[in-house]
């Protein structure tokens, strides 16, 4: 069996003297979406952060089978994107240059690359279909477009492995949609893609799998429809899952 494109074993964070996680456990595969998913405050973020090697945290996270506190700045680059909820970037570059910024793993000590940038870019720009932005002020576009451009340089780095935080939210469906068929095709294609989600139906729609937390600890994890199923939704959401009413809600009799 091949390695999983990233494992996560007995990962724990602790700040500030809280428990942010408790020894969660997960993998994900090359080709495949993986949702994590859970309330406000079950940790997703602070995971998505350890995976992108941006946290200290206890425990082991493996990328290609490899451990990934033995990767440099630049060879972690080269294989894991990470795209924020919410990005500081306000500066009035042209999206083609926020887009190049994702190249920056493979230039030399001068900022130098080379022509395979140029057609890096242009590839991630049409693959997310913002080639029409790219002569564009970052600071002039929509929230809707900034999130395209920002998957854009994350696809730009040529990682396999793309970790994105929240991307649809605040997205209208459209746009989201979009978002979310970009995933599907990356996956497709052979990259591993993990994403945080609140809506369990974008989760159950365009995922392979799901891990669902809460509290920081590990509720289920495994194929996004032995995930997103009644009983858990139950026990960590509180509500239920009303039958054949594609995701419909309502709280539990006596609540």
């Amino acid at each position: 069996m091949a390695e999983p494109a990233v494992e996560a074993r007995a990962v724990s964070v602790e700040r500030g003297g809280r428990t942010i996680l408790s020894e969660v456990s997960f993998a994900a595969a090359a080709g495949t979406v993986a949702a994590v998913i859970g309330p406000n405050g079950a940790g997703k973020s602070t995971l998505l952060k350890v995976l992108a090697g941006l946290l200290p945290h206890g425990g082991q996270v493996k990328l290609a089978g490899a451990d990934a506190a033995g990767l440099g700045r630049r060879e972690r680059a080269r294989k894991v994107a990470y795209v924020p909820q919410h990005s500081a970037l306000e500066a009035a570059l042209p999206v083609r240059a926020v887009v190049a910024q994702g190249r920056f793993a493979y230039q030399d000590l001068f900022g130098r690359g080379g022509g395979a940038d140029d057609e890096a870019v242009d590839e991630a720009l049409a693959m997310t279909g913002a080639s029409r932005l790219g002569d564009r002020l970052f600071n002039r576009l929509s929230y809707g477009e900034r999130r395209l451009v920002l998957l854009a340089r994350a696809l730009a780095t040529g990682a396999r492995l793309l970790l994105l935080d929240e991307p649809t939210a605040a997205l209208d469906v459209r746009n989201a949609l979009d978002l979310l068929s970009v995933l599907r095709r990356l996956a497709d294609g052979g990259a591993c893609v993990v994403v945080v989600l609140h809506q369990l139906q974008e989760a159950a729609s365009h995922c392979d799998r799901a891990l669902l937390l809460a509290d920081g600890r590990t509720v289920a994890e495994g194929p996004v429809a032995e995930v997103v199923a009644a009983a858990h939704v139950r026990r960590v959401y509180g509500v239920e899952l009303v039958p054949a009413a594609h995701f419909g809600y309502r709280l539990p009799e006596g609540a």
